[in-house]
Protein backbone atom coordinates (compact mmCIF):
# COMPACT_ATOMS: atom_id res chain seq x y z
CA UNK A 1 0.00 0.00 0.00
CA UNK A 2 1.26 3.39 -0.52
CA UNK A 3 1.11 6.15 1.22
CA UNK A 4 -0.60 9.40 0.45
CA UNK A 5 1.74 12.60 0.30
CA UNK A 6 1.05 14.55 3.65
CA UNK A 7 -0.07 17.36 1.36
CA UNK A 8 -2.95 15.51 0.44
CA UNK A 9 -4.07 14.21 3.38
CA UNK A 10 -3.74 17.32 5.15
CA UNK A 11 -5.89 18.57 2.34
CA UNK A 12 -8.23 15.48 2.91
CA UNK A 13 -8.14 16.44 6.63
CA UNK A 14 -9.21 20.31 6.16
CA UNK A 15 -11.90 19.66 4.36
CA UNK A 16 -13.19 16.64 6.61
CA UNK A 17 -13.35 19.29 9.46
CA UNK A 18 -15.23 21.88 7.03
CA UNK A 19 -17.74 18.91 6.46
CA UNK A 20 -18.50 17.55 9.63
CA UNK A 21 -18.06 21.52 11.33
CA UNK A 22 -20.56 22.38 9.03
CA UNK A 23 -23.09 19.93 9.78
CA UNK A 24 -22.52 20.73 13.59
CA UNK A 25 -23.39 24.36 12.70
CA UNK A 26 -26.23 23.44 11.10
CA UNK A 27 -28.75 24.56 14.27
CA UNK A 28 -27.32 28.27 13.87
CA UNK A 29 -28.77 28.30 10.08
CA UNK A 30 -32.36 26.51 10.41
CA UNK A 31 -33.19 29.22 13.03
CA UNK A 32 -32.57 32.26 10.88
CA UNK A 33 -35.33 31.37 8.39
CA UNK A 34 -38.43 31.55 10.68
CA UNK A 35 -41.24 32.33 10.52
CA UNK A 36 -40.92 30.01 7.63
CA UNK A 37 -42.50 26.24 8.90
CA UNK A 38 -40.79 23.74 8.91
CA UNK A 39 -42.04 21.94 6.28
CA UNK A 40 -41.91 25.11 3.93
CA UNK A 41 -38.19 24.85 5.15
CA UNK A 42 -37.66 21.04 3.94
CA UNK A 43 -39.32 21.98 0.77
CA UNK A 44 -37.03 24.79 -0.47
CA UNK A 45 -34.03 22.81 0.87
CA UNK A 46 -35.55 19.77 -1.59
CA UNK A 47 -35.74 22.54 -4.35
CA UNK A 48 -32.69 24.45 -4.25
CA UNK A 49 -30.58 21.55 -3.38
CA UNK A 50 -31.42 20.14 -6.60
CA UNK A 51 -30.85 23.00 -8.35
CA UNK A 52 -26.91 23.43 -6.75
CA UNK A 53 -26.21 19.95 -7.21
CA UNK A 54 -27.16 19.87 -10.80
CA UNK A 55 -25.45 22.94 -11.63
CA UNK A 56 -22.23 21.23 -9.58
CA UNK A 57 -22.88 17.96 -12.38
CA UNK A 58 -22.94 19.90 -15.18
CA UNK A 59 -20.01 22.03 -14.60
CA UNK A 60 -18.19 18.42 -13.98
CA UNK A 61 -19.61 17.01 -16.61
CA UNK A 62 -20.64 13.98 -14.62
CA UNK A 63 -24.11 12.76 -15.72
CA UNK A 64 -23.31 9.68 -17.44
CA UNK A 65 -24.90 7.65 -14.33
CA UNK A 66 -28.10 9.25 -15.07
CA UNK A 67 -28.99 7.65 -17.77
CA UNK A 68 -27.44 3.97 -16.26
CA UNK A 69 -29.69 4.81 -13.50
CA UNK A 70 -32.65 5.24 -15.47
CA UNK A 71 -32.76 1.45 -17.18
CA UNK A 72 -32.27 0.13 -13.41
CA UNK A 73 -35.86 0.10 -11.94
CA UNK A 74 -34.29 -1.32 -8.58
CA UNK A 75 -31.91 0.78 -7.87
CA UNK A 76 -34.29 3.74 -8.69
CA UNK A 77 -37.25 2.22 -6.20
CA UNK A 78 -34.05 2.40 -3.97
CA UNK A 79 -33.42 5.59 -4.43
CA UNK A 80 -37.09 6.03 -3.54
CA UNK A 81 -37.10 4.89 -0.06
CA UNK A 82 -33.84 6.78 0.33
CA UNK A 83 -35.72 10.33 -0.58
CA UNK A 84 -38.43 9.34 1.52
CA UNK A 85 -36.44 8.45 4.74
CA UNK A 86 -34.19 11.64 4.21
CA UNK A 87 -37.15 13.83 3.65
CA UNK A 88 -38.48 12.37 7.38
CA UNK A 89 -34.62 13.04 9.19
CA UNK A 90 -34.48 16.26 7.82
CA UNK A 91 -37.77 17.59 8.40
CA UNK A 92 -37.74 16.24 11.82
CA UNK A 93 -34.25 17.96 12.20
CA UNK A 94 -35.55 20.93 11.23
CA UNK A 95 -38.33 21.08 13.79
CA UNK A 96 -36.56 20.02 16.43
CA UNK A 97 -33.53 23.15 16.33
CA UNK A 98 -36.72 25.70 15.67
CA UNK A 99 -38.37 24.18 18.44
CA UNK A 100 -35.45 24.14 21.06
CA UNK A 101 -34.60 20.30 20.89
CA UNK A 102 -31.06 21.05 19.34
CA UNK A 103 -29.65 18.67 22.20
CA UNK A 104 -31.92 15.47 21.59
CA UNK A 105 -31.62 16.27 17.91
CA UNK A 106 -27.67 15.68 18.61
CA UNK A 107 -27.99 12.49 20.48
CA UNK A 108 -29.58 11.40 17.59
CA UNK A 109 -26.43 10.99 15.95
CA UNK A 110 -24.84 10.24 19.00
CA UNK A 111 -26.40 7.27 18.84
CA UNK A 112 -26.62 6.52 15.41
CA UNK A 113 -23.81 4.37 15.11
CA UNK A 114 -25.63 1.87 17.74
CA UNK A 115 -28.49 1.70 15.58
CA UNK A 116 -26.77 1.16 12.19
CA UNK A 117 -25.01 -1.70 14.33
CA UNK A 118 -28.38 -2.91 15.37
CA UNK A 119 -30.02 -2.85 12.05
CA UNK A 120 -26.62 -5.24 10.57
CA UNK A 121 -27.30 -7.76 13.19
CA UNK A 122 -31.01 -7.71 12.53
CA UNK A 123 -31.20 -7.37 9.01
CA UNK A 124 -27.87 -8.33 7.81
CA UNK A 125 -27.34 -11.70 10.36
CA UNK A 126 -24.39 -9.80 10.82
CA UNK A 127 -21.90 -11.46 13.87
CA UNK A 128 -20.98 -9.06 16.81
CA UNK A 129 -17.98 -9.24 18.67
CA UNK A 130 -18.51 -9.12 22.63
CA UNK A 131 -17.55 -5.73 22.81
CA UNK A 132 -20.10 -4.52 20.44
CA UNK A 133 -22.68 -6.60 21.75
CA UNK A 134 -21.79 -4.58 25.00
CA UNK A 135 -21.92 -1.49 23.40
CA UNK A 136 -25.40 -2.07 21.91
CA UNK A 137 -26.43 -2.75 25.40
CA UNK A 138 -25.18 0.27 27.30
CA UNK A 139 -26.35 2.06 24.20
CA UNK A 140 -30.07 0.56 25.21
CA UNK A 141 -29.98 1.52 29.00
CA UNK A 142 -28.89 4.89 27.76
CA UNK A 143 -32.11 5.16 26.24
CA UNK A 144 -34.06 3.54 29.26
CA UNK A 145 -32.18 6.56 31.54
CA UNK A 146 -33.23 9.16 28.89
CA UNK A 147 -36.93 7.98 28.96
CA UNK A 148 -36.89 8.35 32.42
CA UNK A 149 -35.35 12.07 32.40
CA UNK A 150 -37.66 13.15 29.74
CA UNK A 151 -40.66 11.30 31.22
CA UNK A 152 -41.18 9.99 27.31
CA UNK A 153 -39.16 7.82 25.27
CA UNK A 154 -37.04 10.29 23.25
CA UNK A 155 -38.54 10.20 20.21
CA UNK A 156 -36.77 12.77 17.90
CA UNK A 157 -33.54 11.42 18.43
CA UNK A 158 -34.45 7.85 18.10
CA UNK A 159 -36.54 9.33 14.90
CA UNK A 160 -33.02 10.80 13.39
CA UNK A 161 -31.23 7.32 14.28
CA UNK A 162 -33.07 5.12 12.78
CA UNK A 163 -33.80 7.19 9.86
CA UNK A 164 -30.20 7.93 9.38
CA UNK A 165 -29.30 4.24 9.92
CA UNK A 166 -31.91 3.20 7.24
CA UNK A 167 -30.33 5.76 4.79
CA UNK A 168 -27.15 4.67 5.07
CA UNK A 169 -28.04 0.36 4.71
CA UNK A 170 -29.74 1.99 1.38
CA UNK A 171 -27.37 4.43 0.33
CA UNK A 172 -24.82 1.41 0.26
CA UNK A 173 -27.19 -1.06 -1.98
CA UNK A 174 -27.63 1.67 -4.13
CA UNK A 175 -23.90 2.65 -4.44
CA UNK A 176 -24.00 6.19 -5.81
CA UNK A 177 -21.46 8.50 -5.13
CA UNK A 178 -22.50 11.87 -2.81
CA UNK A 179 -23.57 14.09 -5.24
CA UNK A 180 -25.02 11.70 -7.51
CA UNK A 181 -26.94 10.36 -4.99
CA UNK A 182 -28.17 13.64 -3.89
CA UNK A 183 -29.24 14.90 -7.50
CA UNK A 184 -31.49 11.80 -7.87
CA UNK A 185 -32.97 11.67 -4.13
CA UNK A 186 -33.71 15.37 -4.59
CA UNK A 187 -34.79 15.00 -8.21
CA UNK A 188 -37.67 12.59 -7.23
CA UNK A 189 -38.41 15.06 -4.31
CA UNK A 190 -38.53 17.83 -6.42
CA UNK A 191 -42.04 17.94 -7.44
CA UNK A 192 -44.07 17.13 -4.31
CA UNK A 193 -41.63 19.93 -2.64
CA UNK A 194 -42.65 22.40 -5.70
CA UNK A 195 -46.35 21.33 -5.43
CA UNK A 196 -46.68 22.18 -1.74
CA UNK A 197 -44.99 25.68 -1.88
CA UNK A 198 -46.65 26.15 -4.92
CA UNK A 199 -49.97 25.37 -2.62
CA UNK A 200 -48.53 27.82 0.17
CA UNK A 201 -48.58 30.55 -2.04
CA UNK A 202 -51.80 29.64 -3.36
CA UNK A 203 -53.02 30.26 0.30
CA UNK A 204 -50.97 33.64 0.82
CA UNK A 205 -48.65 31.74 3.23
CA UNK A 206 -45.65 31.66 1.77
CA UNK A 207 -42.99 33.56 3.63
CA UNK A 208 -40.83 33.34 0.53
CA UNK A 209 -43.13 35.85 -0.64
CA UNK A 210 -43.59 37.89 2.42
CA UNK A 211 -40.81 38.59 4.17
CA UNK A 212 -38.53 40.63 1.47
CA UNK A 213 -35.58 39.54 -0.84
CA UNK A 214 -33.03 38.68 2.26
CA UNK A 215 -35.54 36.10 4.10
CA UNK A 216 -35.62 34.53 0.26
CA UNK A 217 -32.07 34.21 -0.26
CA UNK A 218 -31.93 32.52 3.17
CA UNK A 219 -34.38 29.86 2.09
CA UNK A 220 -32.28 29.55 -1.12
CA UNK A 221 -29.07 29.16 0.40
CA UNK A 222 -30.32 25.80 2.23
CA UNK A 223 -29.61 24.53 -1.35
CA UNK A 224 -25.68 25.73 -0.97
CA UNK A 225 -25.75 24.57 3.06
CA UNK A 226 -26.81 21.42 2.32
CA UNK A 227 -24.43 20.98 -0.93
CA UNK A 228 -21.39 22.70 0.68
CA UNK A 229 -20.46 20.05 3.21
CA UNK A 230 -21.52 17.23 0.84
CA UNK A 231 -18.74 18.58 -1.36
CA UNK A 232 -15.95 18.90 1.14
CA UNK A 233 -16.89 15.24 2.61
CA UNK A 234 -16.23 13.99 -0.75
CA UNK A 235 -12.90 15.52 -1.19
CA UNK A 236 -12.17 14.29 2.02
CA UNK A 237 -13.11 10.59 1.41
CA UNK A 238 -10.92 10.20 -1.21
CA UNK A 239 -7.42 11.79 0.88
CA UNK A 240 -7.86 10.22 4.38
CA UNK A 241 -8.42 6.45 5.56
CA UNK A 242 -11.86 5.74 6.39
CA UNK A 243 -10.99 5.24 9.93
CA UNK A 244 -10.38 9.15 10.03
CA UNK A 245 -13.85 9.42 8.73
CA UNK A 246 -15.39 7.04 10.85
CA UNK A 247 -13.97 8.86 13.98
CA UNK A 248 -14.38 12.79 12.34
CA UNK A 249 -17.93 12.01 12.15
CA UNK A 250 -18.28 12.53 15.92
CA UNK A 251 -17.64 16.39 15.66
CA UNK A 252 -20.78 17.13 14.03
CA UNK A 253 -22.98 15.83 17.16
CA UNK A 254 -20.76 17.52 19.28
CA UNK A 255 -20.80 20.95 17.92
CA UNK A 256 -24.60 20.57 18.02
CA UNK A 257 -24.51 18.99 21.60
CA UNK A 258 -22.48 21.78 22.47
CA UNK A 259 -24.26 25.07 20.63
CA UNK A 260 -27.68 23.17 22.63
CA UNK A 261 -26.31 23.48 25.67
CA UNK A 262 -23.94 26.98 25.70
CA UNK A 263 -25.73 28.85 22.72
CA UNK A 264 -29.05 27.93 23.06
CA UNK A 265 -28.96 27.63 26.84
CA UNK A 266 -31.37 24.23 26.93
CA UNK A 267 -32.00 22.10 29.61
CA UNK A 268 -29.61 19.28 31.27
CA UNK A 269 -30.94 18.15 34.75
CA UNK A 270 -28.67 14.77 36.01
CA UNK A 271 -30.85 12.14 34.40
CA UNK A 272 -30.45 13.52 31.07
CA UNK A 273 -26.47 14.17 31.71
CA UNK A 274 -26.03 10.36 33.07
CA UNK A 275 -28.29 9.36 29.52
CA UNK A 276 -25.81 11.08 27.65
CA UNK A 277 -22.59 9.47 29.49
CA UNK A 278 -23.51 6.27 28.87
CA UNK A 279 -23.62 6.60 25.50
CA UNK A 280 -20.65 8.28 25.39
CA UNK A 281 -19.28 5.37 27.24
CA UNK A 282 -21.17 2.69 24.40
CA UNK A 283 -19.16 5.08 21.61
CA UNK A 284 -16.14 4.81 23.62
CA UNK A 285 -16.36 1.10 24.02
CA UNK A 286 -17.32 1.08 19.73
CA UNK A 287 -14.21 2.74 18.93
CA UNK A 288 -11.71 0.89 21.24
CA UNK A 289 -12.59 -2.31 19.97
CA UNK A 290 -12.96 -0.94 16.21
CA UNK A 291 -9.03 0.34 17.04
CA UNK A 292 -8.18 -2.68 18.83
CA UNK A 293 -9.48 -5.50 15.87
CA UNK A 294 -7.56 -3.09 12.93
CA UNK A 295 -4.14 -3.43 15.00
CA UNK A 296 -5.03 -7.21 14.84
CA UNK A 297 -5.16 -7.05 10.81
CA UNK A 298 -2.83 -4.78 10.14
CA UNK A 299 -0.19 -6.99 12.05
CA UNK A 300 -1.87 -9.73 9.56
CA UNK A 301 -0.55 -7.80 6.69
CA UNK A 302 3.07 -7.52 7.62
CA UNK A 303 3.25 -11.69 6.80
CA UNK A 304 1.72 -11.79 3.49
CA UNK A 305 3.63 -8.59 3.24
CA UNK A 306 7.09 -9.98 3.49
CA UNK A 307 6.48 -12.01 0.08
CA UNK A 308 5.88 -9.21 -1.77
CA UNK A 309 9.36 -8.53 -3.11
CA UNK A 310 9.44 -12.37 -4.73
CA UNK A 311 6.43 -11.04 -7.13
CA UNK A 312 3.86 -13.36 -5.57
CA UNK A 313 0.50 -11.94 -6.72
CA UNK A 314 -1.62 -14.38 -4.32
CA UNK A 315 -0.05 -12.78 -1.24
CA UNK A 316 -0.13 -8.87 -2.86
CA UNK A 317 -3.63 -9.98 -3.02
CA UNK A 318 -3.73 -10.94 0.30
CA UNK A 319 -2.51 -8.08 1.76
CA UNK A 320 -4.33 -5.44 0.08
CA UNK A 321 -7.86 -7.45 1.19
CA UNK A 322 -6.37 -7.57 4.36
CA UNK A 323 -5.36 -3.66 4.81
CA UNK A 324 -8.54 -2.76 3.18
CA UNK A 325 -10.82 -4.71 6.02
CA UNK A 326 -8.47 -3.47 8.71
CA UNK A 327 -8.88 0.27 7.50
CA UNK A 328 -12.82 -0.40 6.91
CA UNK A 329 -12.90 -2.32 10.56
CA UNK A 330 -10.81 0.73 12.18
CA UNK A 331 -14.12 3.29 10.57
CA UNK A 332 -16.38 1.58 12.90
CA UNK A 333 -19.89 1.97 11.17
CA UNK A 334 -19.02 3.34 7.57
CA UNK A 335 -19.95 7.23 7.46
CA UNK A 336 -23.02 8.25 5.45
CA UNK A 337 -22.13 11.34 3.35
CA UNK A 338 -24.81 13.31 3.54
CA UNK A 339 -25.97 14.67 6.74
CA UNK A 340 -29.31 16.64 8.40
Amino acid sequence: MTEKPSAERRIGLLNGFAAYGMWGLFPLYFPLLKPAGPFEVLAHRMVWSLLVVALALLVLRRWRWAGELLRQPRRLALIAVAAAVIAVNWGVYIWAVNNDRVVEASLGYFINPLVTIAMGVLLLKERLRPVQWAAVGVGAAAVVVLTVGYGRPPWISLILAFSFATYGLVKKKVNLSGLESLAAETALQFLPATGYLIWLASHGDATVLTEGPGHAAMLAGTGLVTALPLICFGAAAIRVPLSTLGLLQYLAPVFQFLLGILYFGEAMPPERWAGFALVWLALSLLTWDALRSARRLRAEVSRPAATLATGTTSAARKAESVAQKAESVAAGPEPVDAKP
